[in-house]
């Protein structure tokens, strides 16, 4: 692994790699951590404290590995979790949220839709985003139990991964909704089929290339004389992480597991 300071890069699972896509286009030369704590996905499900004492075992481990910023590349790590790693580390955090402001922005009709996991929707920091940027209208707010989990294990063609899509997306149709926010790193993946279930008139807005942006305006540390490969670690699947990495444009990656992946406790 790279010696020079790098950026560390979570997620429950595998989608924070469509994180990770957009901060290497924006970031070509600087060395990468990610971690996909796979063995606990999806954190949708999960409780508060869960989500936070993985957050935490994580982060502590991507400091040890170098990292000296750390993207939370899952918008329900980053509900139940950054507020509490930026009091206890000392390194700038960088989360993700479901992009309802750029929404409604874009959006003539204001008919929003956000997908997202139940736990984002519930969360305190969810609420307080409705209310700073949504008080004139009302977005279609769909839940979505399930759908990460279903990314997750990596067949992307799988039938109940396609009638899960399709049942997710039923209501966004009915409401005749303009801009849909893929509110969970894991709907990129996907996007394909939830662009086909809504129609191509249906603009679909995730917030990846912002979050690429903000870390690259944070980030002081150069970048060394060599670009080195992202160095992709898991708990769960490696070939799983694999074949989702190369969807990415990740195939110069490392991977590792086993006794080389970081020592989290279950929580």
């Amino acid at each position: 692994m790279s010696t020079h300071a790098s950026i560390g890069v979570f997620d429950s699972g595998v989608g924070g790699l469509t994180v990770l896509r957009a901060l290497r286009t924006q970031m070509p030369d600087v060395p990468f951590i990610y971690v996909a704590d796979s063995a606990h996905a999806p954190y949708g499900d999960r409780s508060d404290a869960f989500i936070l004492e993985r957050s935490r075992a994580i982060s502590r481990f991507l400091i040890q590995a170098g990292a000296r910023l750390i993207v939370v590349a899952c918008n329900t790590a980053t509900a139940a979790a950054i507020a509490a790693l930026r009091a206890e580390f000392d390194v700038p955090f960088v989360g993700i949220e479901p992009g309802i402001k750029p929404a409604l922005a874009r959006s003539q009709s204001r008919r929003v839709g956000v997908m997202a996991t139940p736990s984002t929707l519930r969360s305190a920091k969810f609420r307080v985003l409705l209310h700073t940027h949504a008080r004139q209208t009302e977005p279609v707010l769909q839940a979505c139990p399930g759908l990460a989990d279903a990314v997750e294990r990596g067949d992307l063609q799988a039938p109940d991964l396609r009638a899960l899509i399709h049942q997710c997306c039923a209501p966004l149709r009915a409401a005749d909704c303009e801009t849909v926010v893929l509110g969970c790193t894991h709907y990129p993946l996907v996007a394909g089929q939830i662009q086909v279930e809504l129609g191509a008139q249906v603009h679909l807005l995730d917030t990846a290339e912002p979050v690429a942006r903000q870390t690259a305006r944070l980030w002081t540390h150069g970048t060394p004389d060599t670009a080195a490969p992202p160095q992709l670690y898991t708990n769960g699947d490696v070939a799983v992480l694999r074949r989702m990495a190369a969807l990415c444009g990740l195939e110069d990656a490392q991977f590792h597991h086993g006794p080389a992946a970081p020592a989290l406790p279950a929580a």
